[in-house]
């Protein structure tokens, strides 16, 4: 099936081309990271995450999300699914790729890496993400490549499979438990300790991911490369809709403990990411964007007729993206570092190298994404044809 991704026209290549670039200039950067350390970053003692580990946060939500096409489909029998889920686990595939690569990245020095096989340590939350990741990758290669080779086959997937298919419900709930427990379980971080950590981000995830998702599937129904029909992208929206809800009613809950408890420690994070704390607001326009986006996105996706408007749906999906993104992908990670324990503002500004990096790493998954979703194309087109 391989060969479906060598064909293809010229606006095709083109977007391989760019892709291919950005992936260079990336692996260029990385290079010179690998030289000369993680000084070319912004990051600091006292922000020791930056954009790498925000953006492996991010993704391993996005990856977590395909559950929710799974779960219907499977669990449920809901068959307007059968034409998309493939999608989902192929998205979960690129999104899982990226995390690791992010992680990679910010370790420093690769050969590090295999200090967790060598001397695992059980009682390290880092050991046990390293286990849901990977083993949430091997799952959804499995699922997801049995199940289009059973497409291309016309027959039905192998009974085999079914039983990978059901355990990645509850490991895509994994994933984004655990990696959230790597900031609930740090004592020190006062943005970060609090029980509702892993919903947040799972409720995060069940709105980012599908979101993303849904925004790919009609980009390809414009371009006429292929029709999900309505009744899955409607269900996918109000999706998206109640799992973004119910992220702002989490948010809000966060600011009600602070708040209302008075306890200066939980509240100078907020402060410093909403309203600015001892004269440093960088991140001061990014968090109230994120805020308008995700009301503006949720007021869309609630109205039916807006709804219904695939280019009001794409407009709203893309303000879901983005306010997810900016508030894991850019505030998560820096709030719960600024202040530090000593109440101290250390400002984190990215470097070039670094943001090269990181777009580099997206594109990477865009590659591995546009390569997969290429494959699934030629199959159904090739069935069609017989």
């Amino acid at each position: 099936m391989l060969e479906k991704a060598l064909q293809g026209s010229n606006r095709y290549w083109g977007w391989i081309f760019f892709l291919l670039t950005l992936i260079g200039i990336g692996f260029a950067c990385y290079l010179y990271q690998l030289r000369h350390g993680l000084g070319i970053t912004g990051m600091s003692r006292d922000v020791s995450w930056g954009v790498y580990i925000a953006q492996f946060t991010y993704l391993v939500g996005v990856a977590a999300g395909a559950v929710m096409l799974v779960i219907p489909k499977y669990l449920h029998h809901y068959n307007p699914y059968a034409k998309v889920v493939i999608f989902g686990e192929f998205l979960a595939i690129a999104a899982v790729i990226m995390c690791l690569l992010f992680i990679i990245i910010d370790i420093g020095q690769p050969m590090r890496m295999m200090n967790m096989i060598l001397h695992p340590t059980p009682n390290s939350i880092l050991f046990w993400d390293m286990i849901v990741l990977n083993g949430y990758l091997a799952i959804n290669i499995i699922c997801g490549w049995n199940s289009l080779l059973a497409e291309k086959k016309g027959v039905p997937t192998p009974g085999w499979v079914k039983p990978f298919i059901f355990l990645s419900i509850p490991w895509a709930f994994s994933i984004h438990t655990v990696t959230a427990f790597l900031y609930a379980g740090l004592p020190s971080r006062h943005l970060w300790l609090t029980a509702i950590m892993a919903p947040r981000f799972l409720a995060s995830a069940f709105a980012a991911g599908p979101a993303l998702l849904l925004m790919v599937l009609l980009l390809m129904r414009r371009l006429g490369i292929f029709d999900p029909g309505p009744r899955p992208i409607q269900t996918i929206a109000i999706t998206v809709c109640y799992a973004m809800i119910a992220n702002v009613f989490f948010m809000l809950l966060e600011f009600f403990t602070s708040y209302y408890s008075n306890i200066p420690a939980h509240m100078h994070g907020l402060d410093y990411l909403f309203f600015g704390l001892q004269g440093y607001g960088q991140l001061v326009p990014w968090m109230w964007t994120a805020a308008v986006c995700g009301a503006v996105g949720i007021l869309l996706l609630l109205i039916p007729p807006a709804r219904r408007n695939y280019l009001i749906l794409t407009f709203a999906c893309a303000a879901i993206v983005l306010s997810t993104w900016i508030d894991k992908g850019v505030g998560l990670v820096i709030g719960g570092f600024v202040p530090n324990p000593f109440d101290r503002v250390t400002p984190y500004h990215p470097t070039l190298p670094e943001i090269a990096i990181a777009v580099g790493v997206w594109a990477v998954g865009a590659f591995i994404l546009t390569v997969l979703y290429k494959m699934a194309l030629g199959v159904r087109t090739e069935r069609r044809l017989i």
